[in-house]
């Protein structure tokens, strides 16, 4: 290609990554979108590099064909779009690619040469230096939480004052406060930052009234560029040190200084709380993250996977999002006891090593299974309607999902012939057995179909 037609091309890059940009929003571009470098235009075929297999399957999936249509829009000689794995282009990427949450863990002294030298570790908290904006998986739950945190963290100015992030036990606050630190860090480091918990907050305050040395403690506080306090639903109920949290909250916001705060629930439901205080909190940007979906603990799954150099097998990875939905820590934390037991033994991950392994935790949802419950699942793996699990529909796409619903209600509960029949829309006992005859020998012919009938099973089993 000639000069003129790579200015070309790259223009026409740029107006489709503004306009994917408007489309999906900040958060998600900067996560998925970003890392997309462009290879080549060349027969009709536009080649883009990512740096992670990962990656490239999100983006094919997820943004492949509107990234095609957009193109097309532009050259309507581009037929088709082609993802390539090139993990070079990771050090060129305006952002590095997303990997999964890590479970939160104390930082260990071994990570302590990475911490800033711009965080103040005598008083504040030392900084996991897993927990990046980088090293964090978005999808609707937590993209606004995402985006607020790096406005934040991209600009020397007050943005919002302050930041509260609220959500349940490991839903990303910490990694999030972690990560706006790292991020100033990089982009001015003159900036001084503390980070620590709540506890510690009110630690450090008592043993500085205990020593009569309020004023060293008040200075060290109040003269930081960005505080951030973590869990500050501890201190509900210690009066003093709400005070003296409120004086520093007001004195940082009076100099324009940043504050970034994070609790189990929103400012207004805080307990123990003196109103003056909520008020305050309340005051600025208030963002939640939510509890995760099926989609984003699979991307969570797959990212973690893959940055463990593990191949973990996609009916695993789907079977522990179905079943591990409490929170990011506990489904990491399943993923790391299943590979470490496949390591330790010299197995390979299976469905059945896997619900070995996490018994403990899948037996707190062990209960008497419903046909009502099987076909509510078999309808969400196969992509129908509950209704069609009655209806007299018999299309293929409907027939073959209500026959494995059938077969697995014959297996896993105790209702007769007869009575499955009538929870399948009034069905005699004869299509219940001719559906458990036909499922079965596909199971015995058809290994991806006999792989979708086992896992169904398990997910309903454990």
């Amino acid at each position: 290609m000639d000069y003129v037609s790579d200015e070309l091309i790259s223009a026409q890059w740029d107006r489709v990554k503004a306009r994917l940009r408007d489309e999906f929003g900040e958060a998600a571009f900067k996560s998925w979108l970003q890392p997309l470098t462009l290879a080549e235009v060349r027969d009709g075929q536009v080649r883009i590099c990512v740096p992670t297999r990962f990656l490239r399957d999100w983006v094919v999936t997820h943004y492949g064909e509107r990234i095609r249509a957009l193109w097309s829009k532009e050259d309507d000689s581009v037929v088709g779009i082609e993802v390539l794995v090139l993990p070079t282009v990771a050090a060129k990427s305006a952002a590095a690619v997303p990997t999964a949450a890590v479970v939160a863990r104390p930082a260990i002294a071994a990570a302590a040469p990475c911490e800033p030298s711009n965080v103040n570790d005598e008083i504040g908290a030392p900084l996991d230096p897993r927990y990046t904006f980088e090293n964090f998986v978005v999808g609707k739950p937590n993209e606004f939480a995402y985006a607020a945190a790096r406005r934040v963290a991209e600009t020397d100015t007050v943005a919002f004052n302050p930041l509260f992030l609220y959500g349940g036990v490991g839903l990303g606050k910490t990694h999030l406060m972690h990560a706006v630190a790292w991020h100033i860090r990089e982009r001015s480091p003159n900036r001084s930052v503390i980070y620590l918990s709540a506890e510690k907050f009110m630690y450090r305050f008592v043993r500085a009234l205990r020593y009569q040395d309020t004023m060293a403690f008040k200075e060290q506080f109040r003269s930081v560029d960005v505080l951030m306090i973590d869990d500050v639903q501890f201190i509900g109920g210690k009066d003093s040190t709400q005070e003296e949290f409120f004086h520093t909250f007001n004195s940082l916001v009076d100099q324009g200084r940043q504050i970034i705060i994070s609790a189990d629930k929103s400012p207004s439901d805080l307990q123990g709380m003196e109103e003056r205080l909520r008020s305050r909190l309340g005051c600025g940007l208030v963002a939640d993250l939510h509890a995760t979906t099926y989609e984003l603990r699979l991307g969570i799954l797959g990212s973690k996977s893959e940055q463990m150099g593990v191949d973990v097998p996609q009916k695993v990875s789907e079977f522990l999002a179905h079943k591990i939905t409490s929170n990011v820590r506990e489904l990491e934390g399943a993923l790391n006891r299943v590979v470490a037991h496949a390591q330790l033994v010299g197995r390979d991950i299976t469905l059945e090593s896997t619900q070995e392994v996490l018994h403990d935790l899948l037996r707190a949802n062990d209960r008497r299974i419903t046909i009502e419950e099987i076909q509510k699942r078999v309808a969400e793996h196969f992509n129908i309607r509950i209704a069609d699990m009655h209806s007299a529909r018999r299309a293929r796409q409907v027939a073959r999902p209500r026959q494995v619903a059938m077969y697995l209600s014959k297996q896993l509960t105790s209702r007769s012939l007869p009575e499955i029949g009538r929870k399948f829309g009034g069905r005699d006992h004869t299509t219940v057995m001719h559906a458990v005859k036909k499922v079965e020998e596909l199971r015995a012919s058809d290994q991806s179909f006999a792989e979708d009938v086992e896992l169904l099973r398990r997910m309903l089993e454990s």
